[in-house]
């Protein structure tokens, strides 16, 4: 709780030469959480139950061809298959006392706005990277070692340990792969790359000699976004913590890190129709009902929704999957 009989908590918000302007130890934007682009959840809305269900069609199962006059039409069919995921709850706050709010020179409220805001980014973040990671499509660069070729695992699990830093010719492979797989592309014939700072210096340093992004009219779309290369745009992140945790605290995906040399980390490489993301209330901040005669007050964030991996969750639907993972085997 905030209180004003604690500095750390409260009291600072009111002490001699206090300035007036109002600083945050970060204010970040959406990194992971935009690319969950299968917005066709965003209107479930309230009481439609917890369950959301998309429709996901295969090809024919006979391709058409050369028709023959005297010989009947040729017939085909396609399968239908469901993914799911459930709605639940997210949320945090952040209560504080009537007497803080009463004798304090900055706003309490606006501060506590403001670092809830913050929160709930990086959660929200963090939730739609659990669903990125479920992919079975993982590559790491041949032997652990090579600087030119990589290889795909289809399976879910890294084939070597990761021993190198990922440059320009790992770009090129992973392109190669994602276009002869029939990944479609993200946003025209351009796939994205998702990763921390660290984890793409290697071909920030490459693009500093191409500039391949100046002479095609690069431009800056998507939050976090840094360069271009061989149709793969990159973008920074730092909310989902390196090695792979849902946030800075938790480790629920490996433990230990593999990533424990030093000389990479995950990347996710992805086209169209990655995550959906199914809305019942869109995130808001909420004010608590002063309690103890208004004495006790606090202010949250909240959210009602979920977010699903649309293809490529199982071996048996890798053909389809839209995300491959630059991944280390532990």
């Amino acid at each position: 709780m905030q209180v004003w009989n604690v500095d750390a908590l409260g009291g600072f918000l009111y002490s001699d030469q206090l300035s007036d302007v109002l600083r945050m130890d970060l204010l970040p934007t959406v990194k992971v959480r935009q690319f969950a682009d299968a917005r066709d959840g965003s209107e479930k809305g309230l009481h439609a139950g917890e369950a959301y269900n998309w429709n996901v069609y295969s090809r024919v199962s006979v391709g058409g061809g050369q028709l023959n006059e005297e010989i009947e039409m040729p017939r085909s069919k396609f399968t239908i298959r469901q993914g799911t995921l459930t709605i639940t709850e997210y949320g945090n706050s952040v209560p504080y006392t009537g007497k803080l709010n009463d004798l304090s020179k900055q706003p309490v409220t606006e501060i506590i706005h403001k670092v809830l805001k913050v929160d709930a980014k990086e959660t929200l973040d963090g939730a739609a990277h659990a669903q990125f990671n479920k992919t079975v499509l993982r590559v790491t660069p041949t032997s652990g070692t090579s600087a030119n070729s990589v290889t795909l695992a289809t399976n879910g699990i890294a084939p070597f340990t990761n021993n190198i830093a990922f440059g320009k010719e790992h770009c090129k492979a992973i392109v190669d792969i994602m276009k002869e797989r029939n990944i479609p592309p993200y946003m025209n014939d351009d796939y994205y790359a998702l990763a921390w700072p660290t984890s793409l210096r290697t071909i920030k340093n490459n693009l500093e000699s191409i500039h391949q992004y100046i002479e095609t009219g690069f431009r800056h779309i998507a939050n976090g976004e840094i360069g271009r290369y061989e149709g793969m745009r990159f973008c920074e992140q730092t909310h989902v913590a390196k090695g792979g945790a849902a946030d800075s605290t938790t480790w629920n995906f490996r433990n230990p890190d593999p990533w424990n040399n030093g000389l990479s980390d995950w990347i996710f490489f992805f086209g169209e129709d990655t995550v959906t993301e199914a809305i019942g209330i869109p995130e808001e901040i909420r004010g608590k009902i002063p309690t103890d005669f208004g004495r006790s007050r606090g202010v949250a964030w909240y959210y009602l929704g979920g977010f699903g991996l649309v293809h490529g969750s199982t071996t048996a639907d890798a053909a389809n999957a839209r995300i491959i993972k630059w991944d280390s085997a532990a």
